[in-house]
């Protein structure tokens, strides 16, 4: 059978260039989304808009690369030809020219290996969608009540978390939700308890706070926590989270998404709850400080009361002698005048004015002593003698000063040291 130009015009379609083109454009990079490549670089080339050329080929074969300008951070070595690499990227084709070709987004030096390539892959993708980004970070309560542990039930890790909670915090009620922490499906297990934790439910209380934690290990057995299921588990969690997977040099996914990370599981116990001792420490500062201020208030309100009491006696000695001076400029006039009847007005009005005289001053002075009583009172609780009934004690040196820092007592310095029964001597050393 003899095939002719009309039989073929009638039997396919005629693509034009660009068409064809376009259509194994849409093959190539539904088939390659994105690919690992390894060899070697030649034909190197360094645009002065920033974006980078070269060939990547091996014995048999090549395929044109190029890294945009504003694709990833350069190299820590500058790319040369010859050298061999793996380059990570998706498969696209330049229609201009009829060329497929890589777009580079990852490359790093051949033989690094598979497993740190896929964590820097996910953790450029992570971060460009916004999973580590600070601002989204949340603070962790001060003082949690109730702490979810995703952990292995049986790991070094967990013992000495809840060794270090039990010391620094023996109020702290701890959750553990066991699972996995290295093999497949460990990655599923870890994800399911974060998200058992974040959910409020029936089974029990909410946490404050969750920690992710296993002890150390190499890249393949921390992998788990470089999963990206556990990352998002992490991200969309409603509860801050703590990641504290394998030693201070070990890094994982887990780490940048979760609101903070420890060194260590030992460092996370500590970071999430005060130690108690120190707790009792600052109460002591405080109740200290108190007492401080409320004895500074008490003497403050005598030495006003002493003042009142004084004021209010030189003011009554000026009303006594008024009077008296009346009283004889009185006497004075009806001598004068030598009247009964005004002497008897005067005499009446002189008792008035001293009866009225006496009664003032002691109300005055009985209102004075209530107060004072009063403030008495608070002195006998809050004064040095209660605080030496307590179990304290004030030492002073021989001129009877109060020694309140190190820094004025001086080797072989005798000093006394007051408590509630008495007082007793000492040398310092």
């Amino acid at each position: 059978m003899q095939l002719t130009a009309d039989f073929f015009q009638q039997t396919a379609k005629v693509f034009t260039v660009s068409e064809l083109t376009r259509s194994i454009r849409g093959t190539l990079e539904t088939k390659f989304a994105a690919v690992w490549v390894q060899g070697e670089i030649s034909n190197y080339k360094l645009h002065p808009s920033g974006h980078q050329y070269f060939t990547l080929k091996d014995q048999r074969a090549q395929i044109s690369c190029v890294i945009w300008r504003d694709t990833m951070l350069p190299p820590r070595q500058p790319l040369t030809d010859g050298a061999q690499v793996q380059v990570y990227g998706t498969v696209t084709v330049f229609e201009a020219r009829g060329q497929y070709q890589l777009n580079v987004q990852i490359i790093q030096p051949r033989g690094v290996g598979l497993l740190q390539a896929k964590f820097e892959a996910l953790k450029r993708k992570l971060e460009a969608e916004g999973l580590f980004a600070p601002e989204r970070k949340r603070s962790l309560p001060k003082f949690p009540h109730r702490v979810g542990i995703v952990t292995s039930p049986s790991g070094a890790a967990v013992r000495d978390i809840l060794n270090v909670l039990r010391r620094r915090a023996p109020w702290l009620q701890i959750l553990i939700n066991p699972v996995r922490v290295q093999g497949t499906g460990a990655a599923q297990e870890i994800a399911v308890a974060i998200r058992e934790f974040a959910t409020p439910n029936e089974v029990f209380a909410p946490v404050d706070l969750i920690v992710v934690t296993r002890g150390g290990g190499s890249i393949e057995d921390l992998w788990e926590f470089n999963e990206e299921i556990v990352a998002r588990a992490i991200f969309h969690s409603a509860v801050p989270i703590v990641s504290a997977v394998g030693h201070e040099i070990d890094f994982t996914i887990c780490d940048f998404v979760a609101d903070l990370r420890a060194p260590t599981p030992s460092a996370a116990a500590e970071l999430i709850v005060p130690d108690v001792m120190d707790l009792q420490r600052q109460m002591d500062r405080y109740a200290r400080t108190v007492g401080s201020q409320l004895l500074n208030r008490v003497r403050d309100a005598q030495q006003r009361l002493d003042h009142a009491r004084e004021t209010l006696q030189r003011c009554l000695a000026h009303q006594i002698e008024g009077y008296k001076r009346g009283l004889d400029e009185a006497v004075r006039m009806m001598q004068a005048r030598s009247p009964v009847r005004e002497l008897m007005m005067r005499r009446n009005h002189f008792a008035d004015l001293h009866r009225r005289l006496v009664a003032c001053p002691a109300r005055l002075i009985e209102n004075a002593r209530r107060r004072f009583g009063s403030i008495e009172g608070i002195l006998r609780v809050l004064g040095p003698d209660a605080t030496l009934r307590r179990g304290y004690s004030i030492t002073m040196n021989d001129r009877g000063q109060i020694i309140r820092t190190t820094a004025v007592v001086r080797p072989k310095m005798k000093i006394r040291t007051r408590v509630s029964d008495g007082e007793f001597g000492s040398e310092t050393y």
